[in-house]
């Protein structure tokens, strides 16, 4: 998509710090890190969001989740890290390309969902 944001950083043409790159995935550091570590992985095919995938892209899926434990390890969460997929505007999906958050640091990380 010429106007996606990701796909403008997997083609070069917005800068970022990228982490790991191979010819299916790119991951780089989040511009508004939520935590320490706050890395996205996003597939260099754009998919808009997980509920737009289909049995042909198991196994580049299988690759983001067998990525992200490494991925975390090499920035330092040796003591785990949480991996989130926004989908949707409901799910808080900003940027309407598949990706997966990759986040952690030396603290436990904060509740996801607070009950009352």
């Amino acid at each position: 998509m010429e106007d996606c944001l990701f796909c403008k950083i997997i083609r070069g043409e917005i800068p970022a710090t990228k982490i790991h790159e191979d010819e299916d995935t790119l991951a780089f550091l989040d511009i508004h890190p939520a935590a320490p570590v706050h890395l996205l992985l996003v597939p260099k095919q754009h998919i808009g969001s997980l509920s737009e995938v289909d049995a042909s892209h198991q196994p580049l899926l299988g690759k983001m989740l067998w990525l992200a434990p490494r991925l975390a390890a090499s920035q330092g969460c040796t003591d785990g890290f949480r991996t989130i997929i926004n989908t949707g505007r409901v799910g808080g999906q900003e940027v309407f390309h598949l990706h997966l958050h990759i986040i952690g640091g030396k603290d436990r990380l904060p509740a996801m969902i607070h009950h009352d």
